[in-house]
Order: structure tokens, then C-alpha cells, then sequence
């Protein structure tokens, strides 16, 4: 007791440390950690143990029957599969990895994070205090490391300030624009002891999100999009965040609007619905891309106006006012400047937006917006989306439509970095929010597999696929063990294109087909390496061949990869050139 006065100097302070202790339980700060966690509602971790967070282990193995631990076999495995869950669940990851290399092995997932807003909690394991600057084995700058990559980060100093610490942690990561916080913890502190209380309530005064919009410019806004000839919907990962699904369904309908979402909104509105235009961009729809181009109001809810969305900014929407919502007020008016600015949760604003519409909305906005759909109609059947089938070779865009078939568009799909990704957003319809995990902003090869996992081991009776390139699945094809050892029911689909396929794209295109270092001239047995894992390997060379395995390898219990080798040099089109304005797609 004599060290807790010691260190600190308000006598006020001290009156309520001392009540606290008499009424509380004294445990060492691994245990502290481990009940903060429980009081969070995490029921599973993913981690890498080492040196630095042994007495963290020591307390999971005392609490694995309330707090699953899964071992994965890289720390960047780790924090992709904390993402997958959170992304399929809408509940923080948490991912916990040991010092020095630990922690800089898990930078690339928490980078990804950061850039697709998914919430995360990852806990890194520290030297101890008093080696911390002493270049110790095993010390990094892990505060320093992520500081630009995180929504917040500590260095934890005190013992007794752990449990507030894992309690503001949880409220940043999932609170305004979601995103990882890491806390660095050194050794000594876990072994220290304390009394446990935690807070009921946060006071964080530099961090207040808004919910809601200013009324008054939300109604300038409902105004303006009423009085819109050519208005569009554009929609993106934050109404799935926001878990406002529901609400953009209705305000599209009651106003008749066109909506295109963004890759990272894929799913938030049903890829099926006669208003959906698909997605947009430099892979998305003639009529999407068309369409945001013409109109005179863009409606953009929980967007960035990422540059892979607008092309050449100054060539982008050339008519439109734009009526911008969003939960960060820094994404307002960045690349594209907003008429409407509105800060505020996608869903909440929605919400407000439909109190505010008059009840006799549906017929007037069919009639005024009967030529603008005219159009879109038009530019749909001018260049839908097509390819040539063979009966000789796989095609990469006829493999998503049979996954599509054979999962009848249910699964839980999660996809690494390139052209397998954007084919798989073309062609397979998502019907609804967090069916679709991918890595977006940071565009992360190797993040589909260890992500699918993270979303199998959150739901174990649901259908999750990894649906992966050949190149990207060998960076993270160590994770099989994981899968096997936790008896997982996760399907891996390869697309086997033996190159590097976007970048041979690319290189055909631009480079007049100089293809440097994209062919995968020697790649594993794929069937050979599940089987060597424990797990079910299938591979399908020929269209004949496809649906068979597809439907076997989908019905087989437990892991299975399939193999699925498809066409090397197909492309992936529509696709606007770097430097291009939306309306210079190149339709292939």
C-alpha cells in the first residue's frame, strides 16, 4: 500500500484509492487485463504468445472458459483474423501479440484496420518499464510504430490504470469512425498488482462523436435531393458500420433513387434490387460510373470519395452538388468538396432524413426522376457486364457466378487484393451487409484467408468462404493449421490464374505486355499442401469440371481448399485508366 500513496500526490485521490481497495480485489495486472475483457463482452482472442506476455497467457489459460484463445501462426494472421470477426460481427477484433517483432509483425493488419475503419483492440506485449529506451531484446517503439496507423494508442505506465485504459479503448475502436487502438503493455505491469474496479462510465472530453446531424442542414439537404432531376445514392462502408442497412433501403425506395455502393459497401444495399446500378469506380458499372458522372445531385453516405472511386478529381461530377454524410468530420470536403456537409452517424442521419420527407413521396419522385431512369436503363443494356465463356478453360467471372449458385448467395465471402476481388464484386450479387470482407484502403494480399477464419470461428454454422488469388493465399497459407487445429468448417476457393493478375494486367496494358516478375512460375500442389495441413485439397481444370467440385468441396465437413485454375490473361473489365475520368472506361 505504501508504494500506491507513494506515487501519487493528490490526497483526494489517495481517500478514494484507499476505499476502493478495501472493497474491491487485489489482482496482478494480467488477470486485471483478462477481466476488463470479459467486461467488454470479448469471448475470443487471437494471438501469438512470447517473453513479454507470458503472464498474460499464465490468466487466459485460467479464464479459456470465458475467453476463447485462438493460435494463429503469424501475428499478422492474427490481427487479419481479429478483423474478419469484427467485420462479420460489427464487434471489435481483439488480437494480442508479444513484443519487438510481435508487434511489428502485426503493423500491416492494423494499418489495414485503420483504413477501412474496422474496430480493433490490439494488445502488444512491452519490455519491462524500467529497460524500455535501453534498446532490450525484443524492444520497439510500438507507440511510435502505430501512432500514424491508429485511431489511439497508450503506452500503459500505471497498473491501476488498465482497466480504464481497456474500457476507453473499446469506446474509441468502436465509437464515430470505428478503427484500431492498440495498447502497449510492458511485463512488469502485468505482474503488479491492484485493486480491480472498472468504470461504469467514460469522460473523454477531446472525444465526443456526433450521432446525429444539424437538423437545419439536414433539411437543406432533403430540399435539394427532393428538388433533384438526376440525383444518385453513394454509398459505402459507413451505413454498414452504422448498421443502417435498413434505413437506406427505405430511403432509396420511398424517393426512388439509383444507388451504386462502393467495394467497402458492397452488401449494404441488395446487389439484386432493380435501383442497384452496381458498383462504381474504376472497376465498377458502365451505368454506375455513367450515371454519378451525369447527375445533378450525389446523395454520399458514410464515403470517402476514394481516389479508386472518382478518378481524375477534376473531372469527377462536373454537375452535381453533393450532399456529403459522414461520421468524420476530416473526411468532409477532402478530395471532394461538399454543398451539404453533414457530420454525422449514417444510419442516425438517414433516419432524420426520413422523418423528414413528406408521406406522399413515392409517386411524385417515379414521375420527376421517370427520364433519369430512362437513361440508366439505357446505359444498362448498352454495356451490362459480359464476358466470353469457353467450354475449353475456366472463367474467372463464371467461377463467382457458380460460387454464387452453388451458396445461393448466403456465404460470408472474404477476399484478398486484386483481379479475383473485383470480379468477385462484379459477379457475385451480395445480399445483405457483412456478407462481404475485403481488404480496401490498404489493399492487403494475404488478408482473405485469415479473415474468412476470423468470421468462421464467430460463426461456425455459417457458410464462409476464402476467395483468394493464388499469390495472395501463399502469404498466409500457414493459417491452414490454425484452421484445422479449431476444426473449422471454412472453404477456401483459389483462383488459380498462375500469375500475378492484376499487375500482369496492368502490364499488359500499359506496359506493352513487358510482364516483370508476375508470372508464378513455380507454385505449390495447393491439394497436396491442404492434405499436408489435414485438410480436404480439390482442383478443377475445366468448366466440365467446376461445379462438381465447387458443390463437393462446399458440402465436405471441416477445411478444404479447392484449387480452380481459370484463365492466365483474362482481364478484368470495365476499367479506368490511372489519370481517367469516370466516363473514360475502358470497356475491354
Amino acid at each position: 500500500m505504501a508504494a500506491i500513496i507513494n506515487s501519487s500526490p493528490q490526497p483526494a485521490i489517495l481517500e478514494e484509492e484507499l476505499e476502493v481497495e478495501a472493497t474491491s480485489e487485489t489482482m496482478r495486472g494480467a488477470r486485471i487485463l483478462c477481466e476488463a475483457l470479459i467486461r467488454e463482452g470479448v469471448d475470443t482472442i487471437f494471438g501469438y504468445p512470447g517473453g513479454a506476455v507470458l503472464h498474460i497467457y499464465d490468466e487466459l489459460l485460467k479464464t479459456q472458459d470465458r475467453i476463447k484463445h485462438v493460435l494463429a501462426r503469424h501475428e499478422q494472421g492474427a490481427v487479419h483474423m481479429a478483423e474478419g470477426y469484427a467485420k462479420a460481427t460489427g464487434k471489435p477484433g481483439v488480437a494480442l501479440v508479444t513484443s519487438g517483432p510481435g508487434a511489428t509483425n502485426s503493423v500491416t493488419g492494423i494499418a489495414n484496420a485503420f483504413m477501412d475503419s474496422t474496430p480493433l483492440v490490439v494488445i502488444t506485449g512491452q519490455v519491462p518499464s524500467l529497460l524500455i529506451g535501453n534498446d532490450a531484446f525484443q524492444e520497439v517503439d510500438t507507440v511510435g510504430i502505430t501512432r500514424p496507423c491508429t485511431k489511439y494508442n497508450y503506452l500503459l505506465k500505471d497498473v491501476r490504470d488498465l482497466a480504464e485504459i481497456v474500457r476507453e479503448a473499446f469506446h474509441i475502436a468502436s465509437t464515430g469512425r470505428p478503427g484500431p487502438v492498440v495498447i502497449d503493455i510492458p511485463k512488469d505491469i502485468t505482474a503488479q498488482t491492484a485493486p480491480f474496479t472498472y468504470p461504469d462510465h467514460l469522460d473523454l472530453p477531446g472525444y465526443r462523436p456526433d450521432s446525429y446531424g444539424p437538423i437545419e442542414q439536414v433539411k437543406r439537404a432533403v430540399s435539394k435531393i427532393c428538388e433533384a432531376t438526376r440525383p444518385i445514392l453513394y454509398v459505402g462502408g459507413g451505413v454498414i458500420h452504422s448498421n443502417g442497412s435498413e434505413e437506406l433501403l427505405e430511403l432509396a425506395e420511398r424517393l426512388n433513387l439509383p444507388v451504386t455502393p462502393t467495394l467497402m459497401g458492397l452488401g449494404c444495399f441488395p446487389a439484386g434490387h432493380t435501383l442497384c446500378l452496381g458498383m462504381l469506380g474504376m472497376h465498377g458499372t458502365y451505368a454506375a460510373n455513367m450515371a454519378i458522372s451525369e447527375s445533378d445531385v450525389i446523395v454520399a453516405i458514410g464515403v470517402r470519395f476514394d481516389d479508386r472511386v472518382t478518378g481524375a478529381l477534376e473531372k469527377f461530377a462536373p454537375q452535381a452538388e453533393i450532399v456529403h454524410v459522414d461520421v468524420a468530420p476530416s473526411s468532409i470536403s477532402k478530395n471532394v468538396r461538399a454543398h451539404f456537409p453533414i457530420v454525422g452517424d449514417a444510419r442516425s442521419v438517414i433516419r432524420q432524413m426520413l422523418d423528414l420527407l413528406p408521406r406522399d413521396t413515392e409517386e411524385p419522385s417515379r414521375a420527376r426522376l421517370a427520364p433519369w431512369w430512362e437513361q440508366i436503363r439505357d446505359w444498362q443494356v448498352y454495356a451490362p457486364l459480359t464476358y466470353k465463356n469457353s467450354d475449353e478453360i475456366i472463367m474467372p467471372q463464371f467461377l463467382c457466378e457458380e460460387l454464387y449458385r452453388l451458396t445461393g448467395g448466403e456465404a460470408i465471402i472474404a477476399t484478398d487484393v486484386g483481379q479475383h476481388q473485383m470480379w468477385l464484386a462484379q459477379y457475385y450479387p451480395f445480399k445483405g451487409p457483412r456478407q462481404s470482407l475485403t481488404s480496401g484502403g490498404l489493399g492487403t494480399m494475404g488478408f482473405g484467408f485469415p479473415a474468412a477464419l476470423g468470421a468462421q470461428i464467430a460463426f461456425p454454422r455459417r457458410q464462409v468462404v476464402a476467395f483468394v488469388g493464388d499469390g495472395g493465399f501463399q502469404m498466409t497459407a500457414q493459417e491452414l493449421a490454425t484452421a484445422v487445429q479449431y476444426r473449422t468448417n471454412i472453404k477456401i476457393v483459389i483462383m488459380n490464374n498462375n500469375y500475378l493478375g492484376m499487375v500482369r494486367q496492368w502490364q499488359e496494358l500499359f506496359y506493352d505486355r513487358a510482364y516483370s516478375s508476375v508470372n508464378m512460375e513455380w507454385l505449390p500442389d495447393f491439394v497436396k499442401l491442404a492434405e499436408a495441413y489435414g485438410a480436404t485439397g480439390l482442383r478443377a481444370t475445366r468448366p466440365s469440371q467446376l461445379g462438381s467440385v465447387l458443390e463437393r468441396g462446399l458440402a465436405t465437413p471441416g477445411v478444404v481448399v479447392m484449387d480452380i485454375l481459370v484463365s492466365e490473361e483474362e482481364n478484368v473489365y470495365p476499367m479506368v485508366p490511372a489519370g481517367a475520368g469516370l466516363k473514360e472506361m475502358v470497356l475491354g
